[in-house]
């Protein structure tokens, strides 16, 4: 049920109507956005056919009032991704509103380009070849960058950040697509949109929230303006625009401005009237952005004569309606990640017999986690483990919430119990550890070094370990054998312990494969990877639960995964058979003639028997092993069960029961960071 504190807006009946025309289904790429939030929650309460997507949509605290149902993972970056989701929905209407760079944090170029410009790229092209009724991009204010004294359409755009260069770039983009290719698409270039689910980082919520308390926050030159547009507004102007310009002017380039400039001190003025704070508040307290400029305000004329649209809420007004929402969402804000923490990171422990090692492992980790500039969780899983593992990842999650305990219905394996996280995992990046403390969490930040560096997967790669010698060498030998015979690329000595990049993990959560091999899967699925060398140590507490022969069981699983040539080997030794044959054939043939008295032939008819008997048992073995994959891949059975969740020292039966109850406010906001999934 929808929260209607949360998901508030001031659309009339006339915006209503406009909605209710939109051709649907209806999919609005980067939902989980500010903007893309308040017009998904708008359109959804007007109609059912809206679908929300983004990268990871079920880990976006503006989402969790959806349906699992209407949420779709699509990463525009990745062509395939977008094709797969486009043709699945066939929306008739698109609001594409996914972008990187517009906050300060987000500084990296290479991923601004990439998702903003290649990211329309690969929506236009897949809608080329579908069709539609309607694209609605969002651009910004930035692509006028240094002309920014209330420019029109035609003015000239000199931008000033690779943020503003690529979305200039997409405004030609569709100029291209909507007036040489037909395809009915434009571009909105949105103002300064604040509103109801703004990052709390950004100037008018942190004014709110410090103004409710009676203080100021710290505040920039007073000179600097902004055009500010009320996020309601600015949602009308997507619908508007997809009624009217997308059928009567494709690929047009609209200004989304309310024209009015608005300094810093007249926000400030504005604000103690409204809060009636006593004090007065300190300029030039927090340090001026190269892009923050003294003349930034738009000519809204063109959305008026093409769109019939204009901004129709004040910033006083727009104020007020920010401090209800702000009252209203309190005890929900309480919970939102802090501005300094850009990324998060989630770290799955398989458990199995660990009872000892997980308050160790716990503590390790959030010294490793606190010590760094990123948000984190911690996800025990419990894999059916007799001892009292259990209990103890519950007693952790009722003292800390950036826990969470997941329990199988038995013992399924640690492949299953990580791939059982990773699905949960809520984080930008996801490392995976083994519960008996043999992988180092202290490691893990030159993993992360080796991440922001660029890498997408980071593996421990052992350079030696604590273990008796033929143990040692049977690990070394395996893995020299694994990376002969498989059929990719395989780094040596290494095991799971690893950190693995968004990307690659939402692709390994693809694969349908019900006996996976993660290490093995790891390496095919490609992208950066890189090393990082470290002493695997001995066992903390108790005896490994690894014999030799099931580490002869893990090394038939690894190379019988990923490698064909033990049944290349079999066809080899057949032929060589043959041809052995042959040549004995030949010499007894030859022999007869000449000394027909010496052949007896017993002895070597027995060998033979033997021998080819031992072949045809070996390769009968190895023929068995494939079969017995392919009829584990058919039978279709789920990787696993999981017998229950435990968040905050409460138990749920399901994730989904988790998210549920969290949404109904009946558990902190901190359990936003389990992931949606269907």
């Amino acid at each position: 049920m929808l929260n209607s504190k949360l998901l508030m807006d001031t659309w009339d009946d006339n915006d209503v109507r406009d909605a209710e025309q939109l051709a649907g289904p209806i999919l609005i790429i980067g939902a989980s956005g500010f903007v893309g939030a308040n017009l998904f929650h708008s359109l959804r309460r007007i109609r059912e056919d809206v679908f929300a997507s983004s990268r990871n949509p079920g880990t976006s605290r503006r989402l969790r009032y959806a349906r699992d149902e209407d949420l779709v993972c699509v990463d525009v970056t990745d062509s395939g991704s977008v094709d797969q989701a486009l043709r699945r929905i066939r929306p008739e209407t698109l609001f594409h509103l996914s972008a990187y760079g517009a906050y300060s944090w987000q500084a990296d170029a290479r991923s601004i380009h990439e998702t903003n410009y290649i990211g329309l790229f690969n929506v236009l092209q897949t809608l080329r070849d579908i069709g539609c009724t309607a694209m609605v991009h969002a651009g910004s204010s930035s692509e006028y960058g240094l002309n920014c004294m209330r420019p029109d359409e035609s003015s000239e755009l000199i931008p000033n950040s690779d943020y503003a260069v690529s979305k200039v770039s997409c405004s030609f983009l569709i100029k291209y697509y909507g007036q040489v290719l037909e395809l009915p698409c434009v571009h909105l270039r949105l103002y300064s949109v604040y509103g109801p689910w703004e990052e709390r980082n950004r100037l008018v919520p942190t004014l709110v929230s410090s103004a409710l308390k009676g203080q100021w926050p710290p505040l920039a030159e007073r000179n600097i303006s902004r055009d500010f547009v009320y996020v309601d507004d600015c949602t009308r102007a997507f619908t508007k625009a997809a009624v009217t310009i997308c059928k009567t002017d494709p690929g047009l380039s609209v200004n989304i401005a309310s024209g009015i400039k608005t300094t810093l001190e007249e926000v400030a003025e504005t604000a103690k009237e409204v809060f009636a704070l006593p004090s007065e508040p300190q300029f030039d307290s927090m340090p001026v952005r190269k892009w923050d400029l003294p003349d930034w305000y738009g000519n809204p004329r063109l959305a008026l004569e093409k769109m019939g649209w204009q901004s129709k809420i004040g910033f006083r007004e727009g104020l007020h309606l920010c401090a209800r929402w702000e009252q209203g969402a309190s005890d929900r804000l309480r919970f939102d990640e802090g501005p300094n923490k850009r990324k998060k990171i989630s770290a799955v422990i398989a458990c199995y017999k660990d009872e000892q090692a997980i308050p160790v492992m716990h503590q390790r980790l959030t010294d490793v986690f606190e010590s760094s500039d990123y948000d984190y969780e911690i996800i025990f899983v419990n894999d059916g483990s007799p001892f009292g593992d259990e209990t103890a990842i519950k007693d952790i999650t009722a003292k800390d919430r950036h826990t969470i305990g997941i329990s199988h219905s038995r013992n399924f394996g640690s492949q299953s119990a990580f791939l059982s996280g990773m699905e949960v995992a809520s984080g930008d990046a996801v490392v995976l550890l083994d519960g008996d403390l043999q992988d180092p969490p202290e490691v893990i930040p030159d993993f992360i070094k080796k991440w922001e560096a660029g890498y997408n997967i980071i593996y421990g790669q052992r350079t030696n370990r604590v273990a008796p010698l033929h143990m040692r060498v049977f690990y070394k030998l395996f893995y020299r054998a694994f990376k002969l015979l498989s059929d990719i690329p395989v780094p040596v000595d290494a095991g799971d312990f690893s950190l693995m990049d968004r990307k690659a993990v939402d692709q390994m959560l693809k694969f349908p494969e019900k006996d996976a091999f993660i290490r093995g899967l790891r390496a095919w699925v490609g992208f950066r990877q890189v090393g990082i060398p470290y002493v695997r140590p001995e066992r903390l507490f108790g005896r490994s639960t690894n014999r030799f022969l099931k580490n002869i069981w893990w090394a038939k699983k690894g190379i019988f995964s990923f490698s064909m040539k033990p049944l290349h080997l079999i066809q080899g030794l057949g032929l060589a058979m043959f041809f052995v044959s042959v040549g004995l054939s030949l010499f007894y043939l030859t022999a007869y003639f000449i000394d027909p008295p010496s052949v007896k032939g017993v002895t070597t008819v027995v060998l033979l028997v033997l021998g080819l008997g031992s072949v045809q048992l070996i390769s009968l073995s190895v023929l068995g092993d494939y079969i017995g994959k392919i009829t584990e891949e058919v039978k279709n059975r789920p990787r696993y069960i999981r017998r229950k969740v435990v968040f905050g020292g409460n138990e749920y039966d399901s994730v989904e029961a988790l998210r549920r109850k969290s949404d109904r406010g009946e558990e902190a906001a901190g359990s936003g960071s389990v992931r949606a999934h269907s």
